[in-house]
Formats: C-alpha cells, structure tokens, sequence
C-alpha cells in the first residue's frame, strides 16, 4: 500500500473484564494516511447514507470489475475500515467496496448495553457461541447487498468478495460458505474471527473450493486463537479444500499492517483485475434524477451541473461524459 505512514490497528484496552467488553470489542483505532486518501479521492470516491452504509466506488464506473463488502467488529461501525478499504482501493482500482454498518440492539455479554452488533454475544466460550440470536437477518443484510450488485449491474457472484474483523469476520465466514451454489464467491477473509453458530453452519455443497484467508493474533485474549484453529479444523472436516490460517505472534486483538498486507496479497490472486468482467452499467435514459446525481457525482464533474434544472440536462452531461471519456 503507498502510504507515508504506516497504518496501526490496536485494541484501545489490553484487560479483560466484563464492564471492558465493549472497549475492548470496539477495538480498533485508525491513524490514517491523508497521502493514500489523496489517491484514493483520484481513482474512487466515498459516499455515505443515512443508515451507516459507506461505498467506494471506481469514479469510471465502467471499470469496475469486482465487489468487496467489509463488516465490522461488535461496537463499531463501517467507519471504522474506511481507511483500510480506501488503501485497498489505491491497489484495487477495479474493485467497488461496500462497509455496512450493523444495528444497534442490546448485548447479552455487555449487560445488555446497546451497541452496534451483527447479532447477539453470551459470551466468549464455545458454547455461548452457539447463541447467535440475530445473525439470520444479518446474513440476509449481507446476501441482500450482494443480491443487488448482482442484479443491477449483471456483475458475477464469482466476482464477489467478503471479509470482515472479529464479529464481521465471523458474519463473512457463515455466510460466505453457506450461500447457494450458483453464488459462489471469490473468496473470503477473516480477521481475528471464528465460526459463530457451529451447530447450524453446514457448508453448501458445490462450495468446497471457496479459498479462505484466516489471519489471527495468537496472543488474542478475547477470541482465543485456539478457536480459529478449532473453526478451521470443523470447517476442513465438512470439506473446504483451501483454509488458510494464519497466525501472528504476540499480536491481540487487532489487525497490523502485516496482516492487511497479506489480505491484500490474497485479494489480488482470488480476484484480479478482469476487464472482461466489467458491470453493465444502466442506460443513462433511464436513470431516475437521483441516480443520475449519484453517477455524476462519482464520476467528478458535479461542477458541472450548476444552474440544471431539466433532467434532461443531468442526462445529457453524463451522456457525454461516457460517450468522450472525459
């Protein structure tokens, strides 16, 4: 990643006690790199709604090639790997990334406490872990978003990836390994992570080669790193032929440069640019006037729209604007 500093993630606390857990969760503070924001801001642009959901998208829309969505750790929001997805959109010009944001609802393991979260924690032993209260309509968060891609953009499931950290990470890991057949996708990366639910997961049969990317802390005091080996270890047994855990020393909690390093890696060789695989992109004719907006905004040349007043104008100038290329 071209970047002048190096990007840290740390856990804000090194203690464990039950009052911590949300803290300790959150987990992950961003230094981040204006100069990687500054080429980011070149090749994508980064837009946010109302419900928390943050996409970076190619400003050449006819460009993009593959989709990434990203889900964070319980307390957190998509916010919190904005930097991460735009350092990986300064190397991945030709992927679309999308980080949403889970509902806020009460925690059992935090006494209740409201926070965001994917679905509901006990507690940190295996068989708390089998109470996942909630994780159905996450997954249906996350399928819906890949659903959509596909179907407004004709953009292939095969050119699909998830990745997620800590609860995100185990939300990617089910879900990605439990899709239909015909949906299935490029890979899939966990970050600190394990297999929630154990008891209901059942791998999709036709999923065997879906490649994972397992990259977990060994000195991780709250998802123990004998529970990424006991996830892998289940998940090999019902006949994933890639699992690939990695294990770093002394790392907790978090994710460093290292890791993300090696995610980057893994992204490029399971989903590498294919300009044969490029989205349809929507006839301008029959965009409506917000669509239009977003699309002109994305490609840079809002200016241009000062004074429009007609849709016809707005259809016009992206028109144009594909038409020439600039």
């Amino acid at each position: 990643m071209r970047c002048s500093t190096n990007i840290l993630y740390r856990a804000k606390h090194s203690f464990i006690s039950l009052t911590s857990y949300y803290c300790l969760f959150k987990s992950l503070t961003v230094c981040s790199c204006s100069s990687s924001a500054r080429v980011c801001a070149m090749t994508h642009i980064t837009t946010r709604d109302s419900k928390g959901l943050i996409t970076i998208s190619p400003r050449d829309e006819s460009k993009q090639s593959a989709l990434i969505i990203i889900s964070h750790g319980l307390g957190d929001t998509a916010e919190g790997f904005v930097d991460v997805a735009e350092n990986f959109a300064n190397e991945l010009p030709h992927v679309k990334f999308i980080l949403p944001t889970a509902p806020t609802q009460p925690v059992s393991m935090n006494m209740g406490m409201p926070m965001p979260s994917w679905y509901d924690i006990v507690g940190l032993d295996e068989r708390s872990n089998e109470n996942c209260k909630g994780i159905d309509e996450s997954i249906s968060t996350i399928t819906s978003l890949l659903k959509t891609e596909h179907e407004s953009t004709s953009l292939a499931y095969s050119r699909m990836f998830l990745m997620g950290f800590s609860q995100g990470g185990a939300l990617s890991l089910f879900t990605g390994l439990t899709l239909p057949e015909k949906q299935k996708l490029s890979g899939i990366c966990a970050l600190s992570a394990y297999l929630p639910s154990r008891s209901t997961f059942q791998l999709t049969q036709g999923l065997e080669s879906t490649p994972v990317l397992h990259c977990h802390g060994e000195a991780d005091p709250l998802v123990n790193f004998s529970m990424a080996q006991k996830s892998r270890d289940y998940i090999k047994s019902q006949g994933i032929h890639r699992y690939d855990l990695v294990s770093y020393p002394g790392v907790q909690h978090t994710v460093t440069q290292k890791e993300l390093s090696r995610v980057l890696q893994f992204i490029k060789e399971v989903l590498p640019k294919d300009d044969t695989q490029c989205i349809k992109m929507k006839p301008v004719e029959e965009m409506k006037i917000k669509e239009l907006k977003a699309a002109i905004r994305r490609a840079g040349i809002g200016s241009k729209t000062l004074g429009f007043m007609e849709k016809s104008e707005f259809v016009n100038l992206l028109k144009e604007h594909r038409e020439n290329g600039k």
